[in-house]
């Protein structure tokens, strides 16, 4: 029967290690791993649909990419959807149909769409071949979004007819899923 030493010392040595303070493969791994789930599980908390800003004015924003010029504070009055994506994002690529749809569906809803793009041809082709007939500028910058907390896209807010920011989406969204309308409706 092995005695208490003999058991740490194989325990140690199923880890990677070779006994007192070693740190051997196994238990690297082990630690990065468990760093990188707390890392998500930190950054999923960050990008939750219920951040500190909600209730609170919406940050103001002009921003003009020499074609569009956008102001915030002009939009007062209406129930405003600001949106932060780009044409290289493929779930962005896939809300802007629900976007055009929305606008149609709910004209009283002013859909602002902020891109991070750098290149204005592909993203006036873009929006060309899409037909995105909502307002949308661009931002390569990240000025805008940066100002909202957003880090990654698509990311969107709902701002009420008083400029207080009301919801945050993370993620595409189906903006005219019957839940989403009915909200945006009873603004």
């Amino acid at each position: 029967m092995p005695d208490s030493k003999q058991k740490s010392s194989r325990i140690f040595s199923w880890w990677g290690g070779s006994g007192r303070g070693s740190s051997g493969p196994r238990v690297r791994v082990f630690s990065f791993a468990l760093l990188a789930i707390c890392g998500l599980f930190t950054t999923a908390c960050d990008r939750g649909d219920h951040p500190a800003r909600i209730g609170s004015r919406a940050p103001e924003f002009t921003v003009s990419d020499g074609i569009q010029t956008v102001n915030l504070d002009k939009l007062r009055g209406h129930v405003v959807i600001v949106n932060f994506w780009a044409t290289w994002c493929i779930p962005c690529i896939e809300e802007v149909p629900t976007l055009v749809d929305l606008q149609r569906r709910l004209p009283q809803v002013s859909v602002v769409a902020i891109s991070s793009d750098e290149d204005a041809a592909t993203y006036a082709k873009f929006l060309t071949d899409n037909r995105v007939d909502f307002v949308t500028v661009r931002d390569p910058s990240y000025r805008v979004p940066h100002m909202y907390g957003t880090i990654k896209i698509p990311e969107s807010y709902v701002i009420d007819e008083k400029g207080i920011l009301r919801r945050k989406f993370v993620s595409a969204q189906n903006w005219t899923s019957p839940e989403i309308v009915d909200y945006l409706s009873k603004l």
